[in-house]
């Protein structure tokens, strides 16, 4: 009987010996499957989502002079919109009306070159405290008005900070924001005071990448003054490149992606900087502000008491009016 338990023993030592390197192979396959799919998802991630750029890029994206940082990638200026109430109770559920105007009939340049309508995107900075609102707290009206956005928080700890986008513009030019307000009563690091709320929109793609590079969304400008002596079509991505002879013979090639419309032609002597192309954008950026109380119930309810004792004061002074007119009236008669 020992014998067996030795021989078993040992047995399974040596299957184990041998299941090692498989088990490891199989360890080292799946990790790799798997760091193939995050690959995947990540490199697809900055096409979905253009607001993952400030993101990635910007721990707050409202810099210390007001300015928003999605402006350094859109850089053409349009108007905003939005509407807030003027004030709101602690723990209420409230809507933001964010307004992103534009033509709705021009087209913008994609990123592949073609023509395709704009998309929009908004940041709305709500002050510390305030946040989305919960699911199960939204009115099955300002649900409708929502429809299907999902807005989502800036950073895991800016739960203020609310990004939207891109969404089609013809959908979205509109949009509206279910929002929460906090309760001083719960968060002592809130009180009943007036904030500002900011906001900042976008219609259409931006011009330059957060690296620098710029988009094909924009002008391209030669890199040197000369002659261009030619323009040849790029077959599979698109777009050109434009040899520029300078004036000691050197042959220079500007690299224009497809999309931007060529607007000058072989022969044509340019000087540095000179556009090459046009300006194909047609969306841009734009900031607004705007403020809200949080309003103290107590408050509230003393203003309307006080309003309740005026007009009662007012009843009361009519009725001892009436009542004095008929004593002098009495008085007269009798």
């Amino acid at each position: 009987m020992q014998l067996s338990k030795t021989n078993f023993s040992t047995v399974s030592s040596s299957l184990r010996e041998l299941l090692l390197p498989v088990e490891s192979r199989i360890r080292s396959t799946l990790l790799a499957l798997g760091m193939v799919v995050l690959i995947g998802l990540s490199a697809n991630q900055p096409a979905q989502s253009y607001p993952v750029f400030a993101q990635q890029n910007y721990a707050n994206p409202r810099e210390a002079n007001g300015r928003i940082v999605c402006a350094n990638c859109h850089l053409a200026q349009k108007s905003v919109e939005i509407e807030v109430p003027q004030s709101v109770l602690p723990d209420t559920v409230f809507e933001a009306v964010v307004k992103i105007p534009y033509d709705q009939q021009v087209t913008q340049v994609l990123g592949n070159g073609k023509k395709g309508g704009l998309n929009v995107g908004a940041v709305l900075i709500l002050p510390e405290g305030f946040s989305a609102a919960p699911a199960d707290r939204i009115p099955e009206e300002m649900k409708a008005k929502a429809g299907k956005l999902y807005f989502q928080p800036y950073a895991s700890d800016k739960k203020n900070i609310l990004v939207v986008g891109p969404v089609p513009g013809k959908k979205y030019s509109e949009m509206v924001f279910p929002l929460l307000s906090p309760d001083p009563s719960k968060d002592k690091n809130v009180s009943f005071l007036k904030y500002p709320i900011y906001l900042g929109a976008n219609r259409g793609r931006g011009q330059v990448y957060p690296d620098g590079s710029k988009s094909n969304n924009t002008v391209f400008n030669a890199s040197t003054g000369g002659t261009i002596s030619q323009i040849q079509p790029v077959e599979k991505k698109g777009g050109f490149e434009i040899t520029i002879e300078t004036g000691n013979g050197e042959p220079i090639v500007d690299k224009v992606p497809a999309g931007p419309d060529l607007i000058v032609k072989v022969g044509q002597t340019i000087q540095a900087d000179q556009p090459l192309t046009n300006n194909p954008n047609v969306g841009g950026f734009g900031q607004k502000d705007t403020e809200i109380v949080l309003q103290n119930p107590v408050r509230v309810q003393g203003l309307l008491a006080f309003f309740s004792f005026v007009v009662l004061t007012q009843v009361f002074l009519v009725l001892k009016k009436k009542q004095f007119e008929k004593v002098q009236l009495a008085e007269m008669n009798f």
